[in-house]
């Protein structure tokens, strides 16, 4: 039986048998290793009730401390995000198409005096977030995923928090509580959905990162279960995203319409706008449309428990570019830092990897940034002539240069059966430097720096925020108050202060 044909005869037995069905082994992996919480047993019918009801009953106490803490790195990441990509090749465009707009508006938009309505500034915001490939990514755990590309977290649900915390006047608690039901709502729809969904060519970020964007909208409103479900069900008709725009001005669109769809949604459904109140798990509905079916094991009874944050985990990203190129990078670089390796001394590279990250990294010969952002060649190639690969060398003219171009040809990136066989669920990654000497340095990697095995500290992700703004020749007294209202975001009584630090 085909995985296709899998899930739909799995959903047509199981319906809406929620407690029951198949376990996959890193379902019972899961659930071993955490305790289940109670079924809902009133209210809306189904998986969409259970979300809903997660979503309402939600409480800043009920977030572990540690959850907060990580949570604050992936919210000061994505503000510095935001500020290097309002100077991207994105911003002419966009700001040209929200003054367009003619809409009078309450909401920032970031590195910039603009003020636009929430649903646009949301928008904005978050193809800044998502501009220069930079931000989050959530671990995935089933040996069928693919690891690390199952959404963007951050990116589609702080832009509409940030937006619907500056006109009501919320505290920090109030952000931070929205922000984290929406990550945990985004990410656990994503890994429950059949990897058909991101294998036949969807964009798990605008698409799973839309329902991220509802749940914390509909927080943000203080919608009831109903409400809630209403606004599920109206993000479902939103959503969308394609993998083929990867490489483009549209990868980041995506990402920014994600974060749009959820203050639509929510709005519509405050003002009385009704929709499917099972859109999840429905015959006709997300799941089985978008993917052909999902696995109930991960998320009913996982929301909160453990939180994401904590398992699998968020990996924040060291380079601006795919994140599968990320272990692979940070192993060469300490192959080449440790060796004292010069661009000189080498005849050519070898980078071996799974099936799965050849085809996501697809611009072998990329001459722009953006597409240099998917290519394993241009990554080893600007390492090994610069020793660095930070937003600069993501630019066209960075990729352009002869030297670079003259490098793409000497990696070869290939799909070795060693990294097959470990699986989808890890980046491995096989380094071999041919050296000139005939000499052979050999080295092998599956997480890189920022991962939960190899974590960022509160500090290093103030460093790489400092980074962005200094990309984005921002003011460095305004740099170090957003690194400062961040870290201390549970205590802010509004948005006052990081607005002011955030806009012009």
């Amino acid at each position: 039986m085909t995985r296709r044909n899998f899930f739909k005869s799995s959903l047509a037995v199981a319906g809406l048998a929620l407690a029951e069905g198949a376990t996959s082994a890193s379902a019972q992996a899961r659930e071993s290793a955490q305790p289940a919480a109670p079924v809902p047993k009133a209210g809306l019918p189904g998986l969409t009730r259970y979300v809903a009801e997660f979503i309402v009953n939600a409480s800043y106490e009920s977030i572990p401390a540690e959850v907060l803490e990580l949570g604050k790195k992936s919210i000061l990441d994505g503000f510095g995000l935001a500020l290097a990509g309002s100077v991207s090749e994105h911003r002419h465009a966009l700001l040209e198409y929200l003054k367009s707009l003619g809409a009078n508006g309450r909401a920032s938009v970031i590195g910039t005096g603009l003020k636009s309505a929430p649903r646009f500034a949301a928008f904005a915001n978050g193809i800044w977030i998502h501009a220069d490939d930079f931000d989050d990514t959530q671990l995935a755990v089933g040996k069928d995923r693919v690891y690390g590309l199952l959404t963007h977290p951050t990116v589609p649900v702080l832009p509409p928090v940030f937006a619907l915390s500056e006109l009501g006047r919320r505290s920090g608690k109030d952000l931070l509580l929205a922000y984290h039901v929406g990550v945990e709502v985004e990410c656990k729809i994503a890994e429950a959905i059949s990897p058909r969904h991101y294998g036949d060519g969807f964009h798990s970020t605008g698409t799973s990162g839309s329902f991220g964007s509802a749940a914390a909208c509909a927080k943000m409103h203080g919608l009831d279960a109903r409400q809630t479900a209403y606004a599920l069900g109206v993000v479902g008709a939103e959503a969308g995203g394609l993998r083929e725009n990867f490489g483009t001005m549209t990868k980041p669109f995506q990402a920014g319409h994600a974060a749009e769809n959820g203050t639509v949604a929510a709005d519509l459904a405050a003002l009385g706008w009704t929709a499917a109140e099972n859109i999840l798990e429905a015959q006709f509905g997300w799941f089985n449309a978008a993917g052909g079916g999902y696995d109930n094991n991960a998320i009913l009874n996982k929301l909160g428990s453990p939180w994401t944050f904590v398992s699998p985990g968020v990996s924040i990203k060291p380079f601006p570019c795919g994140s599968l190129n990320h272990p692979a990078m940070w192993q060469f670089l300490t192959m080449i830092r440790e060796n004292d390796v010069k661009p000189g001394d080498v005849d050519s590279i070898d980078c071996g990897a799974n099936s799965k990250m050849t085809t996501t990294l697809l611009h072998h010969r990329p001459s722009s940034g953006l597409q240099a952002k998917f290519s394993m060649e241009y990554a080893l190639a600007v390492l090994l002539l610069e020793r660095k690969a930070g937003l600069a060398e993501f630019t066209d003219e960075a990729v352009r240069r002869p030297d670079v171009q003259a490098w793409l040809r000497r990696v070869n990136f290939y799909v070795d059966p060693e990294a097959e066989a470990a699986g989808f669920d890890k980046m491995t990654s096989l380094i071999k430097i041919h050296l000139k000497n005939g000499k052979i340095l050999s080295g092998q990697a599956t997480m890189a720096k920022g991962s939960p095995a190899n974590p960022m500290s509160y500090e290093e992700a103030a460093e790489k925020f400092r980074g962005c703004a200094e990309f984005a020749r921002w003011p460095a007294k305004k740099a170090e108050a957003i690194i400062r209202l961040v870290r201390t975001l549970e205590r802010q009584s509004d948005m006052g202060g990081l607005t002011a630090a955030l806009t012009v």
